[in-house]
């Protein structure tokens, strides 16, 4: 008798199998210069004097400011390859049955609005309500562009190179559960300044990265930049390794989490650092760069720290607590998951 499939778990495709599926429909176009690949932000296609960087992302976990949460998702992942976003087509699926016009119009203010803070133009996309949905589904694209010699990739990640973290983590995952447990926090005795707070991390200190990535590509000889967002710092540190083939040594007591969010994922029993990280940038460089960058990055108001460095692949994924070897943290899907199973 045979066995049913083992179903895969909500989140990203476990990377050995997007890996293989990527491998296996490859694209043969010699004009796409970043094509579909583990660990990569963003397509890049290459238009003669410049590049344009494409990105596709949709947002189902959350349901509040869900338009401005497309822009400001795909905008990062086209900004952490060094290219100034510029035109956005969104996706916009309402759910039948629960759908009225107030609902479409907030979610296109929220569109518009958060492209006119990016200097971003909505420039298309498509609408529908749709049966079998229980909340609005916004999926955006963003495209931009980039000079040739300025694009910044994941893979671009040397041997030697320091591994920087720009803000905290998890901003996006303590402003997701502050939204989504509201009332049952309220229930467990937590105060409504505490709860307001965590909802609002997700402007301040926000989910953009665009201004920071952008800033650190001016400034330093940045060879790696990745936006971290399903699985947390962890897998994105992963997608880097994965990317660039290196292996990497991460110090996890320097990276900084949110006081708010380790007690958060705390009381609901996640682990902040594979809990969805959106609002901070992984980016690799050469050492001797690193401490210009961070001084001209914190001075801005983006605080960054030092957290490893690139390996030889043949060191592999190596995690230091309290000065010893660790195993390497692996999470099979994101934490946030665990609020929506």
């Amino acid at each position: 008798m045979s066995q049913p499939p083992e179903l895969l778990p909500a989140g990203k495709l476990p990377l050995p199998l997007l890996e293989k599926l990527l491998l296996r429909f490859s694209p043969h176009d010699p004009r796409i210069v970043v094509g579909p690949r583990a660990g990569e932000d963003a397509a890049v296609f290459d238009l003669g004097d410049r590049y344009l960087v494409a990105k596709t992302d949709p947002i189902t976990f959350a349901t509040s400011e869900i338009g401005w949460y497309a822009v400001n998702v795909n905008a990062n992942d086209v900004a952490v390859m060094g290219a100034q976003p510029r035109w956005f087509l969104a996706t916009v699926l309402l759910p039948a049955g629960l759908a009225t016009a107030s609902m479409a119009e907030a979610i296109f203010a929220q569109i518009y609005e958060a492209c006119q803070a990016l200097g971003v133009s909505l420039a298309g996309g498509h609408t529908e309500i749709t049966v079998n949905l229980d909340r609005p589904i916004v999926s955006g694209t963003m495209l931009g562009e980039v000079l040739p010699d300025h694009l910044i990739t994941s893979a671009g990640a040397q041997v030697g190179d320091a591994i920087v973290l720009v803000k905290q983590v998890p901003i996006e995952g303590t402003a997701l559960i502050a939204l989504e447990r509201a009332a049952e926090l309220r229930l467990r005795g937590y105060p409504e300044e505490f709860i307001t707070r965590a909802q609002g991390f997700l402007h301040c200190p926000g989910i953009s990265v665009v201004q920071p990535a952008l800033l650190a590509a001016a400034t330093a000889p940045v060879h790696a930049m990745h936006d971290p967002t399903e699985g947390g710092i962890i897998t994105g540190l992963l997608e880097i390794a994965r990317a660039a083939g290196t292996g990497l040594v991460v110090d996890l007591d320097a990276i900084p989490v949110l006081p708010e969010g380790e007690l958060l994922c705390r009381e609901f029993g996640l682990d902040p650092l594979g809990t969805i990280a959106s609002g901070a940038i992984l980016l690799t460089l050469p050492a001797l760069h690193a401490e210009q960058l961070l001084a001209v990055l914190t001075d801005s108001g983006y605080p960054a720290r030092v957290i490893g460095h690139v390996a030889p692949p043949t060191e592999g994924l190596v995690a230091h607590r309290n000065g010893e070897r660790v195993p390497w943290p692996t999470f099979p899907a994101d934490e946030i998951t665990k609020l929506f199973a």
